[in-house]
């Protein structure tokens, strides 16, 4: 898998562990929970209230920050299930690395520190937590209803379990 990181000036040494590898071990074990039978590939920017704000603004019209913004390329009949890409491989698969572009999550630093202190976890957790979420949008997984919520925040809790990332 390869995961491209992005950090907005001034947010790169602002967590007390390393974003990148972290980033890259909870999008792994997302995508073989979710039985990915392919290589992948996934942008990651890490910016700041104001940053995401932007984003949001521009990319949802909705003005405010979030925590995370998630942008699949793919579109999923259903989620998680990967056998139709292969049908529309020009828009699905980088042509030079022949890996399959899921797409971009951008995240708040500033949004990290204020849920993990709000939470009463760490920081590290609440970023993987986050990654994770994201990484199930990227899989075609929403939570617009209780029951995708449900199904979401299951998928999203085992995924961090396996990895011995808790709420401690």
């Amino acid at each position: 898998m390869t995961l491209y990181m992005e950090f907005d000036e001034g947010i790169e040494d602002t967590f007390a562990f390393e974003a990148e590898p972290l980033a890259r071990q909870v999008a792994e074990q997302v995508l073989n929970a979710e039985g990915c039978p392919y290589e992948a590939c996934v942008n990651v920017l890490v910016t700041d209230n104001a940053g995401i704000r932007t984003y949001n603004r521009e990319y949802r019209e909705i003005d405010r920050e979030t925590d995370v913004l998630s942008f699949p390329n793919v579109d999923f009949e259903n989620p998680g299930d990967f056998a139709p890409v292969e049908m529309r491989e020009a828009d699905y698969f980088d042509p030079d690395s022949g890996e399959l572009v899921l797409g971009d999550i951008i995240l708040s630093a500033d949004k990290i520190r204020e849920q993990a202190q709000s939470y009463g976890h760490s920081e590290k957790r609440e970023f993987a937590f986050l990654v994770a979420h994201s990484m199930f949008h990227l899989c075609g997984y929403d939570h617009m209803t209780e029951e995708d919520a449900a199904v979401m925040e299951g998928k999203q809790e085992a995924v961090l379990l396996a990895l011995g990332i808790t709420r401690d």
